[in-house]
């Protein structure tokens, strides 16, 4: 039997393991297992629909069809979109796609090209 460590927040000895992370669930608390690198301290990172974590000026490509709201366009599938910019917000990412123009969209309908 492994020993996890006890939750540094409440104490319990109830932890499990989450992939990279270790989890109580008597609190909620989560936490980076020692030799990982820990996330973000200044705020959370904006990751795309597999994981990979997005900055500013990164290239990405859209996965899935998207409606443009109050509009007849579709932002199709495999449309590649240069030079995002981050945002907080539900919408996460602030670009300019060609023949659409400025819009904003959600990490989760892209990844990393």
């Amino acid at each position: 039997m492994s020993a996890l460590p006890h939750c540094p927040s409440c104490d319990a000895d109830y932890t499990y393991e989450d992939g990279a992370m270790f989890v109580c669930p008597m609190c909620g608390h989560e936490w980076a297992q020692e030799g990982e690198a820990p996330a973000s301290e200044e705020g959370a990172s904006v990751r795309d629909a597999n994981g990979n974590a997005l900055v500013d000026g990164d290239t990405i490509t859209v996965i899935k069809d998207l409606k443009v709201k109050g509009s007849s366009l579709v932002v199709k599938v495999g449309t590649r979109v240069k030079n995002i910019r981050l945002v907080d917000g539900d919408h996460d990412i602030d670009c300019k796609i060609d023949g659409i123009g400025p819009m904003k969209l959600k990490s989760e309908f892209v990844k990393k090209a």
